[in-house]
């Protein structure tokens, strides 16, 4: 099978530019992991544009575990109130800092096994911060417009996005599991959308087999 993964990457490298950039690449651009991190514990399930607001007003305060600490649980509800799953979301994250404090002296770890192992760290946050907060090699991070795009294509048929990532791993050329995630969550985010994609302006429309769309613009 030809997935003409060079002209499909040539040519969402270029388009992407016209998009908006996802949060998390942002801070994975200012080289921060600890920000990496906390900022994708926010994004799980929860629109962009919110999650950039409520990163940037925090993160203004926030550079270490020791400042989310010294905030406290009542407060770190209030600063993130506007996002999805806020309380969950802010016991998490003081309960990462409190580990990452007591057990690895302030530091982000840098293993999958260290990582899956902080509360509310599954393989989608794990993946982000291994390939764009410590910049690891072998690292392809999945949500939901990585899952989907790549079957709306009809490169392969898988049911999770753990799936996902296994045959990512197999069939994609490794150069390109650094921009992957990047690409296609702002090309899912802009064009390729979940209920009605945005056919009739996809710049890749004639690589695509259109797997399940049942309506489209």
């Amino acid at each position: 099978m030809n997935y003409h993964f060079d002209e499909i990457f040539k040519i969402l490298k270029k388009e992407v530019k016209n998009y908006n950039v996802p949060v998390v690449t942002l801070y994975s651009q200012n080289k921060h992991v600890f920000h990496v991190l906390i900022s994708c514990l926010l994004s799980l399930r929860t629109r962009d544009e919110i999650t950039a607001k409520v990163t940037r007003e925090l993160f203004k305060n926030v550079n270490k575990p020791e400042d989310i600490l010294r905030i406290g649980l009542p407060r770190l509800r209030k600063k993130i109130k506007s996002i999805n799953f806020y309380k969950t979301k802010a016991k998490n994250i003081y309960n990462v800092c409190k580990i990452l404090k007591e057990k690895y002296n302030s530091q982000v770890p840098k293993t999958e096994e260290e990582l899956l192992g902080l509360p509310g760290v599954g393989r989608k946050t794990m993946n982000i911060v291994m390939a764009y907060g410590h910049y690891k090699d072998g690292f392809i991070p999945i949500d939901v417009h990585c899952h989907r795009i790549p079957n709306r294509l009809g490169w392969f048929k898988t049911k999770t996005p753990e799936e996902t990532e296994i045959k990512l791993k197999e069939i994609l050329p490794k150069k390109y599991w650094w921009d992957f995630n990047n690409i296609f969550v702002a090309f899912g985010q802009s064009v390729c959308n979940p209920v009605s994609p945005k056919c009739s302006i996809c710049p890749i429309f004639k690589y695509c087999e259109r797997i399940g769309v049942k309506r489209n613009r």
